[in-house]
């Protein structure tokens, strides 16, 4: 018997996150690695779970995740909106809550590019008067 999976796949600046949901415990695997050894701060952890907190559906679905690019904290928010995408392919009820919270939305915010004529997006040469 085939097991049922819900696919999302969550964009965050660099990040790209492919999110499987499978009913089981409540355990989050990204990257082949437990959670807790992935992400060192509290608060990304948090940000991945988010989603599911908010819908009460923590302990019902294993999420397996792949990401790549990126920093920590993109990849951190990449993961949120995999799986607010997943859940909503398991459950079309939650849009009205995910929506609210924002999970859905993509966030546009991305790293300016550098211009010619200084060293960074903005940053000038240092100005000597002398």
């Amino acid at each position: 018997m085939a097991q049922v999976q819900y696919y999302g796949t969550g964009r965050r600046k660099h990040s790209v996150a492919r999110v499987r949901l499978v009913p089981g415990e409540g355990r989050i695997v990204i990257n082949k690695r437990e959670m807790d050894k992935y992400f060192g701060l509290e608060t990304l952890k948090l940000i991945v779970k988010q989603p599911l907190v908010l819908t009460e559906t923590l302990g019902r679905y294993d999420v397996l995740v792949n990401v790549n690019g990126g920093g920590t904290t993109g990849q951190a928010g990449a993961i949120r909106h995999g799986v607010s995408r997943a859940l909503l392919k398991a459950d079309p009820e939650l849009r009205g809550a995910l929506k609210r919270a924002g999970f859905l939305t993509r966030d546009p915010r991305m790293k300016e590019r550098k211009k010619y004529g200084l060293k960074a997006a903005r940053r000038a040469p240092q100005f000597s008067k002398r």
